[in-house]
């Protein structure tokens, strides 16, 4: 379960009010719209390493990242994990139908320390039929969503895995604060990518040999991003 701001401190409320304000598909609201969006969210928090949704769970629902990366992945019948997206602030995820969102046979993993907006249908709907350029964010939000899809999809039927890592870490490495790939051990690269953790370290060092790489504890420093493209468009 996650935990949740609800009978708590007025400057938890001030907190999540804050957080929502700062989520884009908000961008477009009023103060009031703000206040009621506030009545109608439940700002919840989630300890790295719990699932807190499983394919078994029951009910729509739609979470806004603010705070934190979430992994969504899938287990096939042979037991093996498969990364379906690593989502990061930002990201809007979940069961709901009306906003083109499915988990089906999907896990939700905290990787991190992760503080999560959760919406039920009723709100979202309301909030669409209500606010219409809310609605064209929710759209815009989805369209991108597809489209990164779409590339995984791509690249996993028409490139290498040495192509794959490389236009990974430069994706990785985008998203970072300080240019670095922080916080993914080999096994969760290699999950994202659909191979093995051992074809993964293998590459890794032979990037790092090639002077491409620096590998840390959990952490991968770019050294030469144009011969990692050159790779990853190859």
């Amino acid at each position: 379960m996650l935990d949740t701001t609800e009978g708590q401190p007025a400057s938890l409320r001030q907190e999540k009010l804050s957080y929502l304000s700062m989520i884009d598909i908000f961008r477009d609201l009023s103060p009031q719209d703000m206040a009621e969006m506030d009545r109608q969210t439940t700002m919840s928090t989630c300890q790295a390493g719990r699932i807190f949704y499983m394919p078994n769970d029951t009910g729509e629902v739609l979470f806004l990242l603010k705070k934190g990366r979430v992994q969504l992945y899938r287990i096939s019948p042979d037991g093996k994990k498969l990364t379906i997206a690593m989502l990061g602030p930002g990201a809007i995820f979940g069961e709901m139908s009306l906003v083109g969102q499915g988990m089906q046979d999907t896990f939700a993993e905290a990787m991190e320390d992760c503080v999560l907006c959760v919406m039920s249908r009723t709100d979202v709907e309301r909030l669409i039929l209500t606010k219409p350029q809310v609605a064209l964010r929710f759209v815009e939000a989805m369209g991108r969503r597809l489209s990164q899809v779409e590339k995984q999809l791509e690249d996993i039927a028409f490139k290498s895995i040495p192509a794959r890592l490389a236009g990974l870490l430069l994706r990785l490495s985008r998203e970072s604060r300080d240019g670095s790939v922080v916080g993914f051990t080999h096994q969760t690269l290699g999950e994202m990518l659909g191979t093995y953790r051992e074809t993964t370290t293998q590459i890794l060092n032979e990037f790092k040999a090639a002077g491409l790489i620096d590998i840390g504890r959990k952490r991968i420093d770019i050294l030469d991003r144009a011969g990692l493209e050159q790779i990853a468009e190859a």
